[in-house]
C-alpha cells in the first residue's frame, strides 16, 4: 500500500521489532550482554527469586515527534489524535478499555491493570514548557528500520530527547522493514542504544480519529509497540509456526503462530485446547477491534523491566531551570523548618547526582555500542 493509498485498509503488514532486535545481537556485543542480564532479571521475576518492589502506579512521560512530508497534509496529525492515543494507552495498560469485557471468560482472571500510565511530557530537556508534541517536516517519502532513519534529523528524522527521562514516539509516514514490506510500526527492546530508543507508528494507525484508518484506527499498534519498548515478546515466541518458541510469559498458552483479522474463540494449536491461543492478547497481530488485554505473567515482566533497565522512570527527575532563569531563592528558615529545608536540599542535590549518573552512563553505552560496530565490521 502507498502512503496516498489510504482507502484500502492495511491488513497483512508486520511489526518490525523482531528485526531490529536481530540486528542489534549481531552488530554489538555491549547489546548481546545487557539483553542477557535483562532476561535473567525477567526470570527471577517470573520465578520469584525477585518480588515487585513498587506499589503504585508509574507515569511515563511521552514525547510525540510528528515527522511529516508537507506533499502529504495527513501526515501533520492534529493534536487531538494524539492526545487519543495517550488516551488509549492510558485505557489499556490499566486495564480500564471498555473490551477488555471481550477476554473470555477462562481468561479473565489472567486480566492485568500494569500500573503504568502516560502523559505528554510538559517540559523539555532544558526545562521548557513544551506540550510534548514536536513536529518536524521532512522531504523523505519512506523511512526503514533497518536504518532507524526517522529517529536522526541528519537523516530526515527528529532527533529524540533523552531516553532516560521520555519515551520517544515518532509518527511518520510511509514505513518499511529490512525486505521492504510496508509495516504499522517498531520498537527497539531494553538495552539498544539510547540514540534510538523508542516506538515509531505510521501515522495511519496511530490514536483515533484524524488519518488513523480501519482496522488499526483504535490506538492498538502503540499499544503493542510500548508493550516491546517494555521487553514484551510476540505471544506466539516468532518460532514461525514450529511450536517451540516462547514470548517467556507462563501464563500466556502455548500458540503455533500470529493471528490476523478478527479470529473467533478458540484457535487451537500446538496442542492448547480446549481454550487455544490468546489472540486477543496485545501482542498478537490481530485488528484493533479483536484485542484487548495483558496478562498478570506480562505485567510482571513489565515490572522487571521498570524496576532494572527502565528504573529511572520510577525516579521522578528534579525539573530542569530554562536557560536565563534565575535560581529559586530559599527561604529564611530556622528550627525544625530549616532542618526541614536541609533536608529537602539534599533530596534534591541527590536526584540531580542521580539524573547525572544516568546519562553518562547513557553517553557510555552509546559509545560502547559504537566501537562494537567499528569493530565487528573490522572483524568482518
Amino acid at each position: 500500500m502507498t502512503e496516498l493509498d489510504l482507502v484500502n485498509p492495511r491488513t497483512r503488514e508486520v511489526c518490525g521489532t523482531m528485526e531490529v532486535h536481530r540486528r542489534l545481537l549481531n552488530q554489538s556485543t555491549t547489546y548481546q550482554e545487557r539483553r542477557a542480564g535483562i532476561e535473567n532479571r525477567a526470570l527471577d521475576y517470573e520465578r520469584g527469586a525477585r518480588s515487585i518492589a513498587r506499589t503504585g502506579v508509574v507515569t511515563i512521560p511521552v514525547v510525540v515527534h510528528v515527522v511529516h512530508n508537507p506533499a502529504v497534509p495527513a501526515q501533520n496529525i492534529a493534536d487531538a489524535q494524539v492526545r487519543s492515543q495517550i488516551d488509549v494507552l492510558n485505557q489499556d495498560y490499566r486495564a480500564t478499555n471498555p473490551d477488555v469485557a471481550g477476554v473470555p471468560s477462562v481468561w479473565r482472571p489472567r486480566v492485568a491493570d500494569a500500573r503504568i500510565e502516560f502523559r505528554l511530557a510538559d517540559r523539555d530537556p532544558d526545562g521548557n514548557t513544551t506540550t510534548g508534541i514536536i513536529r518536524t517536516s521532512t522531504a523523505a517519502t519512506s523511512f526503514a528500520t533497518f536504518r532507524d532513519d526517522v529517529k536522526s534529523s541528519s537523516t530526515g528524522g527528529a532527533d529524540p530527547w533523552p531516553s532516560d527521562d521520555y519515551l520517544n514516539v515518532w509518527v511518520c509516514g510511509d514505513l518499511r522493514d529490512q525486505r521492504g514490506r510496508s509495516i504499522l510500526g517498531y520498537a527497539q527492546f531494553p538495552g539498544g542504544p539510547p540514540t534510538t530508543d523508542g516506538v515509531v507508528v505510521v501515522h495511519s494507525c496511530f490514536g483515533t480519529g484524524g488519518s488513523a484508518r480501519a482496522p488499526f484506527d483504535l490506538g492498538r499498534t502503540a499499544t503493542h509497540e510500548v508493550g516491546h519498548w517494555l521487553d514484551l515478546r510476540h505471544i506466539w515466541g516468532d518460532d514461525d509456526g514450529a511450536c517451540s518458541g516462547s514470548d517467556l510469559v507462563a501464563d500466556t498458552p502455548d500458540q503455533a503462530d500470529k493471528h490476523f483479522g478478527t479470529p473467533t474463540f478458540p484457535q487451537i494449536s500446538c496442542k492448547n485446547a480446549p481454550d487455544g491461543d490468546m489472540f486477543m492478547n496485545y501482542m498478537d497481530y490481530t485488528d484493533d477491534a479483536a484485542m484487548f488485554m495483558f496478562t498478570r505473567g506480562q505485567s510482571t515482566r513489565m515490572d522487571s523491566c521498570l524496576e532494572g533497565v527502565r528504573a529511572s522512570f520510577l525516579v521522578a527527575p528534579p525539573a530542569p531551570q530554562p536557560a536565563g532563569a534565575a535560581a529559586p531563592t530559599a527561604p529564611a528558615s530556622h528550627g525544625q523548618q530549616g532542618a526541614e529545608g536541609d533536608l529537602d536540599a539534599l533530596r534534591r542535590e541527590v536526584e540531580r547526582l542521580e539524573g547525572d549518573y544516568r546519562r553518562l552512563a547513557t553517553t557510555l553505552d552509546a559509545i560502547r555500542a559504537a566501537l562494537d560496530g567499528v569493530a565487528d565490521r573490522v572483524v568482518g
